[in-house]
């Protein structure tokens, strides 16, 4: 039944599990903010990027990952700088909203990776976790998926830095000229950010200026993961019963080619 805090799961020749409801999080913010590494900052505190994917607690999820497949004329502009893929048209928010209904009943997911675009056949696999960590610069566009996360956070970094960020990072990263990536930013994704993304900033429960360099706000946060993962003072009422935390029972995966 909807809002039961335990999904009994059973699968084709696997045995039967009781899996805890996942905690997720949204994290937002504009491009070069700063998002992927608050996520990379909090898995690394809570020393989860140094165990095996299988068995993590904590999981990060892109959603760089969930571009719409690009037609030729769609793929032949984005060569050249010309797709805008800050809308929130360039994203598949059905295919989102399924994703996430699946970690929510602690199934394990598939979504394409960043090549979407160019290798639509490559994906990378979510397992179960007790956390998981969804990042991108629209999360809290669409209010039926913002509705699905328990935390909101929202990454907010100064404009000159994060355009300066960008500029380095499509140059050295995606072979850029320099032309090209401000032509982009000032027609696409200064545009989008201040009419989409911007006014999301308001549906954050927490704002985290400076982004990962802001380690005050990410200890408290992290502190209030693990209070999440142990069953702690701040875990949310679904995952406990008569003050005792149910255990998550995991599943053997078979290995992924592309392991998140």
């Amino acid at each position: 039944m909807a809002g039961d805090s335990e999904t009994h799961l059973r699968d084709r020749g696997e045995k039967t599990d009781v899996i805890r409801q996942p905690f997720l999080i949204g994290v937002s913010g504009g491009t070069a903010s700063g998002k992927s590494s608050v996520c990379e900052k909090i898995m690394e505190l809570l020393g989860q990027n140094k165990i095996d994917h299988h068995q993590r607690q904590v999981a990060i999820l892109s959603q760089d990952s969930f571009y719409k497949v690009l037609t030729l004329e769609q793929k032949a502009k984005a060569l050249k700088g010309q797709f805008n893929f800050d809308h929130p048209d360039a994203f598949d928010s059905e295919l989102i909203m399924q994703t996430l209904r699946k970690i929510l009943q602690g199934r394990r997911s598939r979504s394409h990776c960043m090549t979407l675009f160019i290798i639509p056949e490559e994906f990378i696999t979510v397992y179960p976790a007790d956390v998981v960590l969804f990042e991108g610069i629209l999360m809290f566009y669409s209010q039926e998926i913002r509705d699905l996360f328990q935390m909101k956070l929202f990454v907010d970094t100064d404009p000159d830095t994060r355009l300066s960020r960008r500029v380095l990072r499509d140059i050295s990263e995606r072979g850029r000229e320099l032309e090209q990536v401000l032509a982009q930013y000032i027609t696409f994704v200064k545009p989008a950010f201040e009419e989409f993304c911007l006014p999301t900033k308001k549906y954050a429960d927490v704002i985290i200026p400076r982004g990962a360099d802001n380690l005050v706000a990410i200890n408290l946060i992290v502190q209030h993961i693990q209070d999440i993962m142990n069953g702690g003072p701040s875990k949310r009422h679904n995952g406990c019963t008569n003050g005792h935390v149910t255990p998550r029972q995991r599943r053997t995966s078979e290995s992924s080619s592309r392991p998140h």
